[in-house]
């Protein structure tokens, strides 16, 4: 009997985490800008695959083994929006310009105090 729910609990969190990885896929593939993209992936990627690894640690029934899945989970949600924030500000500094239907660009601000005053 257990062994079943777990087994239906597994597919449901399959299905679901692949639907979100799907979903990063294709905001990769449809999105205009890097930024938009990297939203998608950063996002929706990390959801997807951490539901996917639980739905595995959940599935071999063995303590440790889901510890590690949780272990992994909690890297990718310390470390994916912290490496999407750097690569998107680098991206930003370098000169990708976001998409021309972006209304607001904060980092303008940030960009025009960081750039070094003219050679006297």
């Amino acid at each position: 009997m257990m062994s079943a729910v777990i087994s239906i609990l597994t597919g449901i969190m399959l299905i679901i985490g692949a639907i979100f990885a799907a979903g990063a896929a294709l905001g990769i593939n449809r999105l205009p800008d890097v930024y938009t993209r990297m939203h998608a992936a950063s996002k929706a990627g990390t959801l997807g695959s951490g539901l996917m690894v639980l739905a595995l640690g959940l599935y071999s029934q063995q303590w440790d083994d889901f510890m590690r899945a949780v272990a992994t989970v909690c890297f990718f949600l310390l470390t994916a929006p912290v490496s999407a924030h750097l690569i998107a500000r680098a991206a930003y500094v370098v000169g990708y310009k976001p998409y021309k239907e972006t209304t607001i660009d904060e980092l303008s601000v940030t960009k025009k105090t960081a750039e070094p005053d003219a050679p006297q």
